[in-house]
């Protein structure tokens, strides 16, 4: 992990080394990316928009705060949105979209109640790639901000991992 997001949180820095690995591999190897964001409202997009020749590689995203969002633009499945089949469905949906390669997905639960079955702290992110979809599950703890910081950095870390990966394929 290049933000090891479950030991502390990311500093500035952190997530800025992160999108510039991401811009740098996505750039050199013509990979278009693409977000769809719950829980973290746009704040990737916010992150990865800034990266060096984002204009070239990043697709855009999609934020789907409102669960009615997710089900109609996003085809999530009717049912709760903090769950495997929503992440997939929003990182398929989202790729679809907006003409990307890759294509990360995340929704939580950051409470501090619970909205749905699922305790706070709950995260799925979702990776369209290549016309598959892989899913990751993390709890993780702490207030608010601090579960929104830690997702921030979990999801960038996936993104990465997987751009490494096409990369390298």
């Amino acid at each position: 992990m290049d933000i090891d997001s479950e030991q502390r949180l990311p500093t500035e820095s952190d997530v800025a080394s992160v999108c510039g690995k991401i811009a740098e591999l996505a750039e050199t190897y013509g990979i278009a990316i693409g977000t769809a964001e719950s829980l973290t409202a746009g704040n990737l997009a916010a992150m990865l928009g800034k990266a060096p020749s984002s204009g070239n590689w990043y697709r855009g995203g999609i934020v789907a705060y409102h669960e009615s969002v997710k089900h109609t633009l996003l085809n999530v499945p009717d049912g709760p949105v903090v769950t495997e089949e929503a992440a997939s469905a929003m990182a398929r949906s989202t790729a679809s979209l907006i003409g990307a390669h890759l294509t990360v997905a995340v929704t939580g639960e950051a409470g501090p109640q619970s909205q749905e079955d699922q305790p706070p702290g709950t995260v799925w992110a979702a990776v369209y790639d290549r016309g598959e979809v892989s899913t990751e599950r993390k709890q993780f703890e702490g207030e608010p901000e601090e579960v929104l910081a830690q997702t921030l950095a979990f999801s960038l870390d996936t993104l990465l991992r997987h751009v490494r990966k096409r990369a390298h394929a």
